[in-house]
């Protein structure tokens, strides 16, 4: 349909720009008029209430704001702002006013199109929806009340809270949901990583509005997305409580994935689990990577992940329990020198951000995997060159099993398929250390390193550096550093200091 446009933009280069590119463009126009200010906008406005509005929000002072928002209430036209300003306070106004788009100068022609097509389709979908109840038909409700405590909500309502995969496409997301002809809904939010719908409390079918919204959405758009309802008694908490529930809900996704409208009554809560390996864990974990045994790797991984049940545990702790196992697999690397591969070093990288910021648990499982089988190859190629030198390979055999306090001579010996006392005398030749202060030298190092940077008790250090007897880690902890494992942790020696001066 033609509609009646109301540009205003205190620059004159700016306000003919905008009009030329309007009447130039596709979009059916049946006026177009222009402000330099804001009282000529509001005589205009008054004279001949326009269907879109195209303004600078730069030019509205404070004292004037309330105003403006109370003319945009009354007459509801489609609202796009300008500014010249890319600051989170701008964004906010143009959130809580509902703005179509907010448009950053410069302009380019490409962006300012394609709000003007936004502009046409929203008009479009209110002359196609009259007697609806549109988002832009409620605004009695402020962007704020989402975030603060109150003792009451503004009327009885409800939330559902829409999330894409990619942060990159909320803007689209918020656009689609704005057009959307959604009946009973009382406004539209968008923040950083979600939008927010608000529903009448009598309304019935908000799920199932929900759930056609998302079948056109997937027949628009190739982004996933996850829809959370919230279905319990509004009536009895403030918006903010529910919201923050919502919001607790949609951290589900993690576990369920996208594609999916899941509704609820109650804020659930989370299970527990232990975030670190414990040491029988470390062991298991040690002998799997040095087998380079892949299937017992994704048994281990499917049923610790894969399985997980009502209650579940909280994101954040699987996700610390993920960068355990990953630590783990980067000893690994350590041992066969894999981190000296600039690409292994990369993709050791993005399995880590992985870990930390992908939205669903079994992706992240999945990358893992095929990420120890990458490195597992990287191994097997490191291991051929290795058998050239049985003490490399000796080494990397100790470094690999010396929290085993059986670990022996013989052990490594046979591991190279070296006679023991042949092997031994290769190592004394190469390195000028025996076997046993060798192990003991590299068992230190790790138990330094914990007493660093862990908060472990001293028996479970020892056993993680290969001494079953605590006692017998002691008295070898203070022969070979100098100190006590108690002394050490609390003095942070020089060893640990770096070139500036920091821990």
């Amino acid at each position: 349909m033609e509609g009646k446009w109301l540009i205003a933009d205190r620059d004159l280069n700016e306000r003919e720009g905008l009009k030329w590119l309007l009447k130039t463009s596709s979009i059916p126009v049946s006026d177009i008029f222009l402000a330099s200010n804001y009282k000529e906008f509001i005589v205009l406005f008054e004279n001949e209430p326009p269907d879109i509005v195209l303004l600078e929000l730069d030019m509205i002072s404070k004292d004037e704001w309330a105003g403006f928002r109370d003319l945009m209430q009354i007459y509801d036209p489609v609202l796009l702002l300008t500014s010249a300003e890319a600051t989170f306070e701008k964004a906010r106004l143009a959130i809580d006013m509902q703005a179509l788009d907010l448009m950053i100068k410069p302009f380019s022609s490409t962006k300012v199109k394609s709000a003007f097509q936004k502009a046409l389709r929203r008009l479009d979908t209110k002359f196609h929806t009259t007697g609806m109840h549109h988002p832009h038909s409620h605004k009695d409700i402020s962007y704020e009340a989402l975030f603060l405590p109150q003792e009451a909500t503004s009327g009885n309502v409800k939330i559902a809270a829409f999330q894409t995969e990619s942060i990159g496409m909320l803007p689209t997301l918020y656009s689609f949901i704005m057009e959307y002809p959604f009946t009973d809904s009382r406004g539209v939010f968008a923040l950083s990583d979600m939008v927010v719908l608000l529903f009448n409390g009598a309304c019935h079918n908000m799920t199932e509005q929900c759930q056609k919204a998302m079948r056109k959405w997937e027949e628009e758009f190739s982004e996933h997305l996850a829809i959370v309802v919230h279905k319990g008694n509004s009536a009895a908490m403030t918006l903010n409580q529910e919201y923050l529930q919502t919001r607790k809900m949609l951290e589900f996704t993690y576990y369920k994935g996208y594609r999916q409208v899941v509704e609820f009554e109650y804020s659930p809560n989370w299970g527990h689990i232990d975030p670190f390996l414990t040491p029988p864990e470390q062991r298991e974990w040690v002998d799997i990577l040095a087998n380079l045994n892949i299937e017992k790797i994704k048994k281990w991984l499917y049923d610790e992940f894969l399985q997980l049940q009502h209650p579940y545990p909280d994101p954040g702790l699987v996700r610390i329990r993920l960068t355990s196992i990953l630590a783990q697999v980067r000893r690994f690397m350590k041992t066969y020198k894999l981190n000296d591969d600039p690409s292994l070093e990369q993709d050791y990288r993005t399995i880590f951000n992985s870990i930390l910021y992908d939205t669903v648990l079994y992706r992240t499982v999945q990358n893992l995997i095929l990420f120890i089988q990458k490195i597992f190859v990287g191994a097997e190629n490191s291991m051929q060159q290795m058998k050239q030198d049985p003490i490399e390979l000796g080494m990397s055999y100790m470094k690999a099993n010396f929290s085993k306090s059986s670990l022996r001579l013989e052990d490594v010996a046979q591991y190279v398929d070296r006679n023991p006392a042949y092997f031994s005398h290769l190592l004394i030749t190469k390195t000028g250390y025996s076997f046993t202060e060798l192990l003991a030298g590299i068992r230190m190092k790790e138990a330094k390193r914990l007493l660093i940077e862990t908060r472990k008790p001293i028996k479970e250090i020892s056993i993680l550096s290969g001494y079953q007897n605590a006692n017998y880690f002691s008295r070898m902890f203070r022969e070979l550093i100098g100190m006590s494992p108690r002394d050490f942790r609390m003095q942070k020696p020089d060893w640990m200091i770096n070139e500036k001066g920091t821990v």
